[in-house]
């Protein structure tokens, strides 16, 4: 695990962003492509809008999409296909190997769509947040460690759907869809490498849990302490609950 802390988001996501920079380039001089798995939320937009910016050969990267709610049209502010589209894939074109969760089919058939396409290859680099709760994708607490499928239907706990609430996708959390499709734990996990981007301070105390406590379902960012190449970026304000780890 590497901490890296910086003053502001926006510091944070443009180092991240290199970072992620760098280990693409390496990825791709080794083997000819890289795939990539993308988180979403209002927590990435720093890295996201610097991440567009860096000098990468698009064209040999493949997208993964982490997770989306179920039923929930592609038209909603708060559809993950529509962020990716607007925030990521509009401005690097030559990207166009990805794979979105569609969550207005049926699950099951995305589910297996999605789980033959990325069991094709390992997932080079992980790009994953951290919820308010701990949550990874959408694996909120108690979180399954042990499912080895790539993606799964989840169930959102409150915690999780009030997050959406505060941030302003939804108007309140009875318009929060109740289940999403989510990557798994255990497909994160096997990752190459993984970059974890976590400002502001709504998640100072979901930090401190991942730092302090033991790796448990309970708090499911802790299980990415197990990865042998895991880089977490913190701002101060993230950061603020869990100095002694700067």
């Amino acid at each position: 695990m590497q901490i890296h802390i910086h003053d502001t988001a926006e510091q944070l996501g443009a180092r991240a962003a290199e970072a992620a920079e760098a280990v693409l380039k390496e990825i791709i001089a080794e083997q000819g492509y890289a795939r990539i798995a993308l988180s979403t939320g209002a927590s990435q937009f720093p890295f996201i809008s610097a991440f567009v910016t860096r000098d990468l050969p698009w064209e040999k990267i493949e997208m993964f999409h982490l997770d989306e709610y179920i039923g929930l049209p592609e038209s909603h502010p708060a559809s993950f296909r529509k962020y990716l589209k607007e925030r990521f894939l509009d401005k690097v074109p030559q990207l166009t190997n990805y794979w979105l969760v569609d969550g207005e089919r049926d699950p099951s058939a995305v589910i297996e769509e999605l789980n033959a396409e990325i069991s094709r290859k390992p997932v080079d680099l992980a790009l994953i947040g951290i919820g308010e709760n701990g949550h990874i994708a959408f694996n909120d607490p108690p979180a399954d460690f042990d499912n080895p499928a790539p993606y799964k239907i989840v169930d959102l706990d409150d915690a999780c759907k009030q997050q959406q609430v505060n941030e302003g996708w939804f108007g309140s959390l009875e318009e929060v869809p109740k289940q999403a499709i989510s990557m798994t734990v255990q497909q994160i996990l096997r990752s190459r490498q993984i970059i974890s981007c976590v400002p502001h301070a709504a998640k100072a105390a979901a930090i401190r849990s991942t730092l302090e406590q033991t790796v448990d379902p309970q708090f499911p960012s802790t299980i990415l302490k197990t990865h042998p190449n895991w880089q977490l970026y913190l701002d101060k304000s993230s950061s603020a609950d869990s100095i002694a780890w700067a």
